[in-house]
């Protein structure tokens, strides 16, 4: 029994350094044999380790196209979403306004309420920028803004012209000739004018280059009560300040408003012979008012004022409840609303001056009229006392109320015609209605 045993153990003895001998040649001396699979994870291994990446994934191509997909989705709805903002933002329109009249800077200033560069008011060119409902309007103005030597970035065009005497017409001619060129050789197609037309409203010379008149001009914007005034391609529009006189900009304040003023009226002006401005004159003299009123007339009118001459002025409308308005070769004067920018209400002779301008219902002084202008409207100076007589009676109260609706007013008016003219050249420029 013992020696089964002794030889069971022998054997099993034998066995195992047959195998630990065998192990150890496979270890040390034998060829390595490497599957492809093996190969492949040793050879990936070896690589990410040299260039730092990750691990090798099967489904990384896979996943590599999903990301791609998300980007594309992502940047697709970023671009549907500027589209739609685009969309939703209101498009703007160009239009350039070529100021080569001083009535330009009264709608530039005064109407669009636009910015000017330089502000030196002598400047040889100025030129500003504002947008009004749709339109971005640019404005050139000054001597030198010459024919050919500003620059274009629209088609559409408003020239501002001086047609009150044939000097001036002939240099607006020529200006419409060079919009005329750039017309017919497309580098523009809209054209609206903004004229300073006659006192007497006559106005043919301008009428051939009126598109109804086979011309090029879309929009006509006249100053004075004008017959051609239809809404359509003709509009009225205002004579203003006189900017020619650098007229400011007036900034009303509380004591323009409240304060108690120490003349009852105010003329300062030219007094032509045998006209209504001496029979002005006369009737406050013989009824003793040049104490109560400030006065101070000339007889030659001068184009440019001094800066003492127009402080006085200025001085005369602010410190007056009346300005004394008489008419001159036209019933409407720079005076009325010069009269108005300071509060001072206009007390306006509403009589039709001899000339070519409508005799309709509400002229003289359409514009101003069917607008509700607060004035004190008279037929004849003689009625000027009795008007004066209330003024005594009036209390600061009543008259601050009256002023400041006055202001209001003026205010209101300035922005009507900025609505005004903006809707025109959209709706004619642009077919925006």
């Amino acid at each position: 029994m013992r020696l089964i045993r002794r030889k069971i153990a022998v054997a099993v003895l034998l066995a195992y350094v047959f195998f630990s001998l065998y192990a150890a040649y496979s270890v040390f001396f034998s060829k390595k044999v490497i599957s492809r699979v093996h190969r492949v994870v040793k050879k990936s291994s070896a690589d990410n380790t040299k260039a730092g990446e990750e691990e090798w994934n099967p489904w990384e191509e896979d996943e590599h196209a999903d990301s791609i997909t998300v980007l594309q989705k992502r940047r697709e709805a970023y671009r549907s979403y500027q589209e739609r903002i685009a969309k939703s933002r209101p498009k703007r329109y160009k239009v350039q306004i070529l100021g080569k009249a001083a009535i330009g800077l009264y709608l530039w200033e005064h109407i669009l309420e636009g910015p000017l560069n330089p502000t030196d008011k002598t400047g040889q060119w100025r030129e500003g920028e504002i947008q009004s409902g749709k339109i971005n309007f640019s404005f050139y103005t000054g001597p030198a803004v010459v024919q050919g030597h500003v620059p274009l970035d629209t088609d559409s065009v408003v020239l501002v012209l001086n047609g009150r005497e044939q000097q001036k017409i002939s240099y607006s001619i020529q200006w419409l000739q060079h919009v005329q060129a750039l017309f017919q050789a497309h580098t523009i197609s809209k054209v609206a004018v903004v004229l300073l037309g006659s006192e007497q409203c006559t106005n043919d010379w301008i009428s051939p280059y009126l598109k109804r008149q086979g011309g090029f001009v879309d929009l006509l914007f006249l100053v004075y009560d004008s017959p051609w005034v239809n809404d359509k391609d003709v509009f009225q529009w205002p004579l203003g300040v006189a900017t020619y006189r650098h007229f400011p900009v007036v900034m009303p304040n509380t004591q323009m408003v409240s304060s108690a003023r120490p003349y009852i009226c105010n003329f300062l002006g030219t007094v032509y012979k045998n006209s209504s401005r001496e029979t002005l004159l006369g009737i406050l003299k013989q009824n003793g008012l040049e104490k109560q009123c400030l006065t101070n007339a000339r007889e030659k009118w001068l184009p440019q004022e001094t800066a003492d001459t127009s402080r006085q002025y200025q001085m005369a409308l602010a410190q007056s409840d009346l300005t004394l308005c008489p008419v001159g070769v036209n019933t409407e004067c720079y005076r009325i609303y010069e009269a108005c920018a300071y509060g001072s209400v206009p007390v306006v002779e509403d009589v039709l001056t001899p000339g070519a301008c409508a005799d309709g219902r509400s002229s003289p002084l359409r514009l101003l009229k069917d607008a509700g202008a607060p004035f004190i409207f008279l037929k004849d100076w003689k009625e000027l006392p009795a008007i004066l007589e209330k003024e005594r009676v009036m209390s600061q109260a009543e008259k601050t109320e009256r002023r400041m609706r006055l202001l209001e007013w003026y205010t209101g008016f300035r922005q009507q015609m900025k609505d005004k003219f903006t809707e025109v050249l959209e709706e004619s420029f642009f077919k925006l209605s």
